[in-house]
């Protein structure tokens, strides 16, 4: 709770927990790269595919991304469509907007 009080009051840009989320292969390759995000940028699903090895696979990576159990802890929120816009967000756009707009990252790009 500390680090997440931190976290949104932009004093903290990463987290130091240990981390066992439940998923699939695919879901924690994805999740994997998603931890490797840097705070304030963002990047798209289309990038996250390539990093993966599978450049193909921007709609599995979507649902893998839709499917992270910890969110703003595995930065799924940096992830927004390739025309640079916001896109779907299991919490909302506005929460997604909330925490991008926390690490003054909206409009930044990895």
């Amino acid at each position: 709770r500390h680090q997440l009080n931190e976290y949104l009051s932009g004093k903290r840009k990463g987290f130091s927990l240990p981390l066992k989320p439940e998923g699939t292969t695919f879901q924690k390759s994805v999740w994997h790269e998603l931890l490797k995000i840097p705070y304030g940028t963002t990047t798209t699903y289309a990038t996250i595919a390539t990093a993966i090895g599978n450049a193909k696979a921007c709609r599995a990576v979507g649902r893998a991304v839709g499917a992270n159990p910890i969110f703003i802890i595995i930065p799924c929120h940096r992830v927004i469509g390739s025309s640079g816009k916001l896109t779907g967000f299991a919490y909302g756009l506005d929460v997604k907007r909330f925490l991008l707009g926390c690490e003054g990252s909206y409009g930044s790009s990895m």
